[in-house]
């Protein structure tokens, strides 16, 4: 019997993460970590009312308390231009979409409660807080809009008046005439309308951040926790304060977590800056866990109408769909493209072949709304997968079975969705199978049973689902050969906990034969790293690692080239392995200090491998519950992932990936909600009233993976970062909608399904 050997590094490998034991044992350095000699500290005066034109008083009297040294306003920082918005959508109408002013500071009106009126800088955090109180704000308060739907309801205020709608655009992918020749020869068409709710994005580690100029040089220093310093460096720089971009030097130390929230600008950096150069000193800004509430874009927030048309056997051949997206009071950096993303990946893992679905973007009195993990794929497989358990059920079918009879066969393979996407390759109903054996799913009746007797409801849910992630590109891997023999890894991409040092890491090593500790990598620092793409849409490992694997690959050419010289053989009789580079076959061998010293200049090698096409990662998720009816208390009792990543690099940072990924969906799906009141105050600006699931409240995962390697990548990889954020919120609403309907009668449900919603959902359907 041939035995499987894992290799200790390299592709495979189960290394573990190198950065962990800084993280767990508390030597990990964040931007609030950073004492900085000298530095004033920053407070941010936010409107307490949603819309409300404003005048400031009291400035001159803040600004001679002790310790203030200075007050910022609208009116004092008029050369600063607004905040962007990076994503410009073609409407259906062939034109462009209007964008409204972002300010950094609102100069006469407030549109959402938050929005930043003043900016106050002091010696000490407790000045600067005495002396904002102290500014007077007198308000005109102005009737707000909150709800989704509401914003385009008739006679609906206005959030931005000069535009005259709340409707900030109009978008649609597919062919619509084809999908309305296949509901016109439909056998059966399902109906669903759903809400997808609003999450606030929670990071371990709220944002902070410190600016600096140097006086002498003339340029600025940018410290804050980000997803890309370079994006970062533009977008502060030539967008919000004219500069060049290499008089802006942006700098990211550890980044606990970021979820999408920190690959944002927001105008505390440009004010932290613009404080420095006035006061001639360091100026800090930390925030506070309700500012964050307050203040940082949020996700979601969908509702969404669809329909399915099916065929007498069952067989999806239409789907149309139209989503309304709540884009808050601005358009916040990525925020339009969060749903046109989402809609061209509305058909899932199905052969549907004539589809059409829009998407409305609308303005409310409510914080921003951007890219939040998964960034419009969760909204809409979380659309499709909810009608497709509604269509197998009005259909009489078993939900599995009637998602395999529309599946993309095999054979298919590569296929172009009628939305214009390219799956290049999968075996879909092979990972349902492997899914369905370990869920035990030919048994769950007798699960069901046992539920019962114990006065419990029991369901179970599916979601087959499907992401675009690792979106066209490259990013630049510099390696360089050290004097002491160790390698340096200078990469754009960012880490926010993921463990790119390990990943990176374990293919340098493998390649230089050298130990995991023997690997820097250098990220966070936009004048040590030439450029770089950041973190985002799982794109790291996979666009990453195929240039750093070509860069590793380069760099031991060049060493044997060296090493070939000074022991007087063939470069192909080299090897390299523990720190030396060794003839084949004898004891001959140079160490890589040696041939890094023996050189002019550092050894280096640069490479940038790029793709042209998205990858596809896509998998099965299968969840069980127990409903509680008395209290509506829902229990994730049974949770199993099969999913198709292409090639495993590392399975455990994979598996953590996961785990994490499908933490958040379930947090969303029976947790978390975000509530504003009709005047826009926000109810849930705390964990006192924001639910997040807490550990005994996430089940033990069963995962596996079914891989079938990537074409449209340098090393088949296919991403894995945002997986699990998007087929675990169906598959629980599956789950807790069939405990519902069997046991109760009731006939839909939407998130969150907190016990207070599935006890009164109960009690409704049972009057």
């Amino acid at each position: 019997m041939n035995q499987v050997v894992t290799p200790k590094f390299g592709v495979g490998a189960p290394v573990r993460r190198k950065e962990d034991v800084a993280f767990v044992s508390g030597k990990g350095h964040y931007t609030d970590d950073l004492k900085v000699a000298g530095a004033a500290h920053a407070v941010v005066l936010r409107s307490s009312l949603a819309f409300a034109k404003f005048t400031l008083g009291g400035l001159d009297e803040a600004r001679a308390m002790d310790g203030v040294q200075l007050v910022l306003t609208a009116a004092d920082i008029k050369e600063t231009n607004n905040i962007p918005c990076q994503m410009i959508l073609t409407q259906l109408d062939g034109t462009q979409h209007w964008v409204p002013r972002y300010e950094v500071l609102c100069s006469d009106t407030a549109r959402f409660v938050g929005d930043a009126l003043a900016f106050v800088v002091a010696d000490t955090v407790e000045q600067a807080r005495a002396a904002l109180e102290a500014i007077e704000v007198d308000y005109e308060d102005l009737e707000a809009v909150t709800g989704t739907e509401a914003a385009l309801a008739d006679g609906a205020p206005l959030v931005w008046p000069e535009h005259g709608t709340n409707k900030a655009f109009e978008v649609g992918v597919g062919n619509k005439k084809a999908m309305e020749e296949a509901f016109q020869k439909a056998h059966h068409v399902t109906k669903i309308k759903i809400i997808n709710n609003r999450l606030v994005s929670n990071a371990m580690e709220p944002r902070a951040c410190i600016g600096e100029f140097d006086s002498e040089s003339g340029r600025y220093t940018l410290t804050t926790g980000t997803q890309g310093g370079h994006h970062m460096r533009a977008q502060v720089a030539k967008n919000i304060l004219g500069i060049d971009e290499k008089d802006l030097r942006v700098v990211t130390p550890d980044v606990g977590g970021g979820f999408g929230t920190k690959m944002f600008t927001y105008l505390e950096y440009p004010l932290c800056l613009i404080a420095a150069k006035r006061v001639g000193r360091p100026v800090r800004w930390v925030q506070d866990r309700t500012e964050h509430f307050m203040s940082d874009a949020q996700g979601r927030d969908n509702v969404s109408t669809a329909e399915l048309a099916l065929d007498e056997s069952g067989k999806m051949i239409g789907l149309k769909a139209h989503v309304i997206a709540n884009m808050g009071a601005y358009l916040h950096e990525f925020g339009p493209g969060i749903p046109q993303i989402g809609i061209t990946m509305s058909s899932g893992l199905y052969d549907i072949p004539a589809t059409w679905v829009e998407a409305t973007g609308v303005y409310t009195n409510t914080v921003p709304v951007d890219a939040f993990r998964g960034a419009g794929r969760p909204e809409a497989l979380y659309l499709m997968e909810r009608l497709a358990d509604k269509a197998a059920h009005e259909m009489g079918m078993d939900p599995a079975e009637f998602r395999r009879k529309s599946f993309i066969p095999d054979d298919a393979l590569p296929y172009t969705t009628a939305t214009g996407r390219m799956y290049d390759t999968g075996s879909f109903g092979a990972h349902l199978t492997k899914a369905l054996e370990k869920i035990r799913y030919s048994t769950f009746a007798e699960r069901e049973a046992e539920s019962r007797k114990k006065g419990l409801y029991r369901g179970i849910g599916f979601a087959t689902y499907v992401e675009a992630c690792a979106f066209a590109g490259g990013e630049e891997a510099k390696l360089e050969l050290n004097k002491n023999g160790t390698v340096s890894l200078l990469i754009g991409t960012q880490s926010n906990g993921q463990g790119h040092a390990t990943a990176y890491g374990q293919i340098i090593a493998e390649q230089l034969g050298l130990q995991l500790d023997q690997v820097e990598m250098v990220q966070g620092d936009t004048d040590r790293v030439a450029k770089g793409g950041g973190t985002g849409g799982s794109r790291s490992i996979p666009i990453g690692l195929p240039s750093v694997k070509a860069a590793s690959e380069t760099l031991v050419t060049k060493i044997k080239q060296i090493a070939s010289e000074k022991l007087e053989v063939g470069a192909g009789d080299l090897t390299l392995e523990d720190g030396q580079v060794r003839v084949v076959g004898t004891d001959q061998q140079i160490s890589l200090a040696d041939v890094a010293g023996s050189q002019p200049e550092t050894l280096s090698a640069t490479e940038e491998v790029t793709q042209d096409e998205c990858t596809y990662p896509n998998g099965t998720h299968v969840c069980e519950v127990e409903i509680d009816p008395e209290t509506g208390k829902t229990a994730v009792v049974n949770f199993v992932i099969v999913d198709d990543f292409g090639v495993t690099v590392n399975p455990l940072l994979l598996a953590g990936q996961v785990h994490g990924g499908a933490g958040q969906a379930i947090s969303q799906a029976l947790c978390e909600h975000t509530v504003y009141d009709e005047t826009g105050q926000l109810l849930s600006a705390s964990f006192m009233d924001y639910h997040i699931a807490r550990a005994d409240e996430i089940p033990i995962f069963d995962f596996s993976t079914h891989n079938i390697p990537s074409t449209t990548n340098a090393m088949g990889i296919k991403g894995a970062g945002e997986a699990g954020s998007i087929g675990a919120a169906p598959a629980v609403m599956n789950a807790v909608q069939h405990a519902l309907r069997n046991n109760a009668g009731v006939e839909h449900i939407d998130m969150p399904a907190t016990p207070l919603a599935v006890w009164t959902a109960i009690q409704q359907a049972q009057s």
